[in-house]
Protein backbone atom coordinates (compact mmCIF):
# COMPACT_ATOMS: atom_id res chain seq x y z
CA UNK A 1 0.00 0.00 0.00
CA UNK A 2 1.75 3.67 -0.70
CA UNK A 3 2.18 5.44 2.19
CA UNK A 4 -0.07 7.88 1.34
CA UNK A 5 -3.35 5.52 0.69
CA UNK A 6 -3.96 5.30 4.49
CA UNK A 7 -7.02 2.89 4.94
CA UNK A 8 -9.91 4.99 6.66
CA UNK A 9 -13.33 3.85 7.83
CA UNK A 10 -15.58 6.20 9.20
CA UNK A 11 -18.39 4.85 11.12
CA UNK A 12 -21.26 6.63 11.77
CA UNK A 13 -23.34 4.73 14.13
CA UNK A 14 -25.65 5.22 17.65
CA UNK A 15 -26.12 3.32 20.55
CA UNK A 16 -29.78 2.33 20.38
CA UNK A 17 -28.99 1.10 17.41
CA UNK A 18 -28.77 -2.73 17.33
CA UNK A 19 -27.80 -3.13 13.92
CA UNK A 20 -24.96 -0.64 14.55
CA UNK A 21 -23.54 -3.22 17.56
CA UNK A 22 -23.84 -5.68 14.71
CA UNK A 23 -21.35 -4.07 12.85
CA UNK A 24 -18.57 -4.47 15.13
CA UNK A 25 -17.82 -8.25 14.32
CA UNK A 26 -17.22 -7.03 10.78
CA UNK A 27 -14.96 -4.34 12.19
CA UNK A 28 -13.34 -5.88 14.49
CA UNK A 29 -12.61 -8.74 11.51
CA UNK A 30 -11.26 -5.70 10.00
CA UNK A 31 -8.96 -4.31 12.16
CA UNK A 32 -7.47 -7.60 12.97
CA UNK A 33 -6.20 -7.98 9.42
CA UNK A 34 -4.99 -4.84 8.63
CA UNK A 35 -3.68 -3.85 11.52
CA UNK A 36 -2.07 -0.58 11.42
CA UNK A 37 -3.41 0.11 7.49
CA UNK A 38 -6.40 1.09 8.75
CA UNK A 39 -7.80 3.39 11.04
CA UNK A 40 -11.73 2.91 12.13
CA UNK A 41 -13.13 5.86 13.67
CA UNK A 42 -16.67 6.18 15.05
CA UNK A 43 -18.82 9.03 14.61
CA UNK A 44 -22.14 10.33 16.55
CA UNK A 45 -25.59 9.80 14.79
CA UNK A 46 -29.02 10.44 17.11
CA UNK A 47 -31.77 8.26 15.38
CA UNK A 48 -34.10 10.86 17.85
CA UNK A 49 -32.73 13.77 19.29
CA UNK A 50 -34.94 15.21 21.77
CA UNK A 51 -37.69 16.24 21.57
CA UNK A 52 -38.19 13.16 18.72
CA UNK A 53 -40.01 10.58 21.06
CA UNK A 54 -38.26 7.49 21.35
CA UNK A 55 -39.88 3.94 20.72
CA UNK A 56 -41.92 2.43 22.94
CA UNK A 57 -40.08 -0.73 23.81
CA UNK A 58 -43.29 -3.07 24.52
CA UNK A 59 -44.15 -1.42 21.03
CA UNK A 60 -45.19 -4.15 18.31
CA UNK A 61 -42.60 -2.23 16.28
CA UNK A 62 -39.12 -2.97 18.08
CA UNK A 63 -40.78 -6.77 18.66
CA UNK A 64 -41.38 -7.13 15.28
CA UNK A 65 -37.76 -6.03 14.07
CA UNK A 66 -35.71 -7.77 16.55
CA UNK A 67 -37.56 -11.01 15.94
CA UNK A 68 -37.32 -10.47 12.07
CA UNK A 69 -33.97 -9.32 11.76
CA UNK A 70 -31.95 -8.34 14.96
CA UNK A 71 -31.90 -11.88 16.59
CA UNK A 72 -31.33 -13.62 13.19
CA UNK A 73 -28.15 -11.36 12.34
CA UNK A 74 -26.70 -11.72 15.77
CA UNK A 75 -27.51 -15.11 15.97
CA UNK A 76 -25.36 -15.07 12.38
CA UNK A 77 -22.15 -13.17 13.80
CA UNK A 78 -22.34 -15.22 17.14
CA UNK A 79 -23.69 -12.30 19.25
CA UNK A 80 -25.84 -12.11 22.51
CA UNK A 81 -28.29 -9.01 21.96
CA UNK A 82 -31.81 -8.62 23.87
CA UNK A 83 -34.42 -5.80 23.41
CA UNK A 84 -33.47 -3.35 26.12
CA UNK A 85 -36.20 -2.81 28.55
CA UNK A 86 -35.77 1.40 27.64
CA UNK A 87 -35.58 3.25 24.84
CA UNK A 88 -33.54 6.20 25.63
CA UNK A 89 -31.76 9.25 24.08
CA UNK A 90 -28.37 8.84 23.37
CA UNK A 91 -26.93 12.35 23.63
CA UNK A 92 -24.79 12.11 26.56
CA UNK A 93 -23.77 8.68 25.59
CA UNK A 94 -22.09 10.07 22.43
CA UNK A 95 -20.67 12.65 24.61
CA UNK A 96 -19.00 10.26 26.90
CA UNK A 97 -17.84 8.61 23.55
CA UNK A 98 -16.01 11.90 22.41
CA UNK A 99 -14.60 12.17 26.30
CA UNK A 100 -13.11 8.66 25.52
CA UNK A 101 -11.86 9.88 22.03
CA UNK A 102 -10.12 12.71 23.74
CA UNK A 103 -8.41 10.47 26.55
CA UNK A 104 -7.28 7.93 23.60
CA UNK A 105 -10.36 5.08 24.93
CA UNK A 106 -12.86 5.46 21.95
CA UNK A 107 -13.08 1.92 20.98
CA UNK A 108 -13.12 0.29 23.89
CA UNK A 109 -16.06 2.78 25.55
CA UNK A 110 -17.65 2.06 21.92
CA UNK A 111 -17.72 -1.41 22.62
CA UNK A 112 -18.54 -1.05 26.31
CA UNK A 113 -21.52 1.11 25.92
CA UNK A 114 -22.91 -0.62 23.23
CA UNK A 115 -22.97 -3.63 25.21
CA UNK A 116 -24.22 -2.01 28.50
CA UNK A 117 -27.40 -1.18 26.38
CA UNK A 118 -27.46 -4.46 24.21
CA UNK A 119 -26.27 -7.23 26.54
CA UNK A 120 -27.29 -5.71 30.10
CA UNK A 121 -30.00 -3.53 29.29
CA UNK A 122 -28.82 -0.49 31.08
CA UNK A 123 -30.04 2.63 30.81
CA UNK A 124 -27.73 4.69 28.85
CA UNK A 125 -29.42 8.00 29.51
CA UNK A 126 -28.86 8.07 33.30
CA UNK A 127 -25.34 9.68 33.81
CA UNK A 128 -24.71 7.38 36.65
CA UNK A 129 -24.76 4.20 34.28
CA UNK A 130 -22.41 6.60 31.77
CA UNK A 131 -19.90 6.94 34.47
CA UNK A 132 -19.71 3.44 35.44
CA UNK A 133 -19.21 1.94 31.97
CA UNK A 134 -16.34 4.73 31.93
CA UNK A 135 -14.67 3.36 34.96
CA UNK A 136 -15.43 0.00 33.39
CA UNK A 137 -12.41 0.83 30.42
CA UNK A 138 -9.98 3.15 32.79
CA UNK A 139 -11.58 6.76 32.57
CA UNK A 140 -11.97 8.96 34.61
CA UNK A 141 -15.68 9.02 36.11
CA UNK A 142 -15.62 12.67 37.46
CA UNK A 143 -14.12 14.24 35.06
CA UNK A 144 -17.07 12.83 32.61
CA UNK A 145 -19.37 13.88 34.83
CA UNK A 146 -17.80 17.50 34.90
CA UNK A 147 -17.83 16.99 31.04
CA UNK A 148 -21.46 15.93 31.51
CA UNK A 149 -22.52 18.57 33.38
CA UNK A 150 -21.45 21.32 31.25
CA UNK A 151 -22.20 20.01 27.71
CA UNK A 152 -18.36 20.12 26.95
CA UNK A 153 -18.25 17.53 23.93
CA UNK A 154 -22.28 18.59 22.63
CA UNK A 155 -20.69 20.70 19.67
CA UNK A 156 -18.34 17.57 18.81
CA UNK A 157 -22.21 15.22 18.23
CA UNK A 158 -23.42 17.98 16.60
CA UNK A 159 -20.59 18.60 13.84
CA UNK A 160 -20.53 14.58 13.43
CA UNK A 161 -24.03 14.46 12.21
CA UNK A 162 -23.34 18.09 10.69
CA UNK A 163 -21.30 15.78 8.47
CA UNK A 164 -23.25 12.79 7.97
CA UNK A 165 -26.17 15.33 6.53
CA UNK A 166 -23.90 16.51 4.38
CA UNK A 167 -22.30 13.33 2.88
CA UNK A 168 -25.85 12.81 2.78
CA UNK A 169 -26.09 9.78 5.55
CA UNK A 170 -29.64 9.38 7.02
CA UNK A 171 -29.55 6.33 8.57
CA UNK A 172 -27.34 3.93 10.30
CA UNK A 173 -24.62 2.31 10.64
CA UNK A 174 -23.21 3.93 7.52
CA UNK A 175 -19.64 3.29 6.58
CA UNK A 176 -17.38 5.65 4.59
CA UNK A 177 -14.43 3.63 3.32
CA UNK A 178 -11.64 5.79 1.80
CA UNK A 179 -7.93 5.35 0.55
CA UNK A 180 -6.44 8.34 -0.57
CA UNK A 181 -8.81 10.84 -1.96
CA UNK A 182 -11.58 8.04 -3.36
CA UNK A 183 -14.38 7.30 -0.74
CA UNK A 184 -17.06 4.95 -0.39
CA UNK A 185 -20.42 4.84 1.47
CA UNK A 186 -21.86 1.91 2.59
CA UNK A 187 -25.32 1.66 4.20
CA UNK A 188 -26.80 -1.15 6.80
CA UNK A 189 -25.37 -3.42 8.69
CA UNK A 190 -23.14 -4.99 5.69
CA UNK A 191 -21.35 -9.05 5.95
CA UNK A 192 -17.78 -8.53 6.08
CA UNK A 193 -17.61 -9.71 2.63
CA UNK A 194 -19.26 -6.42 1.38
CA UNK A 195 -16.59 -4.68 3.19
CA UNK A 196 -13.94 -6.17 1.92
CA UNK A 197 -15.10 -5.50 -1.20
CA UNK A 198 -15.05 -1.98 -0.76
CA UNK A 199 -12.25 -1.79 1.53
CA UNK A 200 -10.07 -3.36 -2.23
CA UNK A 201 -12.29 -0.75 -4.24
CA UNK A 202 -10.83 1.79 -1.98
CA UNK A 203 -7.16 0.62 -1.95
CA UNK A 204 -7.45 0.17 -5.65
CA UNK A 205 -8.48 3.42 -6.53
CA UNK A 206 -5.62 4.69 -4.47
CA UNK A 207 -2.71 2.07 -5.95
CA UNK A 208 -2.65 0.01 -3.28
CA UNK A 209 -3.87 -3.60 -2.28
CA UNK A 210 -4.22 -5.94 0.75
CA UNK A 211 -3.24 -8.96 0.80
CA UNK A 212 -6.49 -11.63 0.35
CA UNK A 213 -7.73 -13.15 4.14
CA UNK A 214 -6.48 -16.34 5.38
Amino acid sequence: MPADATLRILVWSDYVCPFCYLERPVLDQVRSELGEKVEIDWRAFELRPEPTPTLDPDGEYLHRVWNQSVYPMAQARGMSLRLPPVQPYSRKAHEAAEFAREAGRLDAMNAALFKAFFEEGRDLADPDVLLDIARSVGLDADALREALDDGRYARGVLEDQRLAQEIGISGVPALVVSAGEQAYLLSGAQPYETVREVIERALGSAGGAVAPPT
